[in-house]
């Protein structure tokens, strides 16, 4: 186990070098599984990044860092007790889970659902 090492709170840099951080160390043993990260829109100027841990007493902790490359924007940095379920599909995690290896491939049910909230209606019709 490895001593991981992260943030909670909010951080913004503003103009002329004003910074307000509100940001909060947290450390703990555990082990880093995997990261997911996605950009907000068609730019890479915003996004978030998730982070999975297993803490050495066997919680599965998320933290998720809302970032910002925009003057004045904060990042914000939150962490997340959460259960296998929400790393399976339709969990708060689904993606993370699976980039980790915690998915599956969805049942048949699943995938047409996903397909009727995609696109509004059934394939076929």
């Amino acid at each position: 186990m490895n001593k991981i090492k992260l943030v909670v709170g909010r951080y913004a840099a503003g103009s002329g070098g004003v910074v307000q951080d509100s940001t909060r160390p947290v450390e703990f043993e555990g082990e880093k599984l995997g990261v997911l990260k996605r950009f907000e829109g068609l730019n890479d100027t915003r996004g978030v990044t998730e982070t999975l841990y297993k803490a050495a007493e066997g919680r599965i902790i998320v933290h998720v860092e809302q970032w910002s490359h925009w003057q004045g924007e904060p990042n914000v940095y939150t962490l997340h007790q959460v259960t296998e379920a929400d790393l399976q599909p339709g969990g708060r995690f689904e993606d993370l889970g699976r980039e980790a290896g915690y998915g599956r491939p969805l049942t048949l049910d699943e995938a047409l659902s996903a397909d009727k909230t995609a696109d509004g209606g059934d394939l076929d019709s």
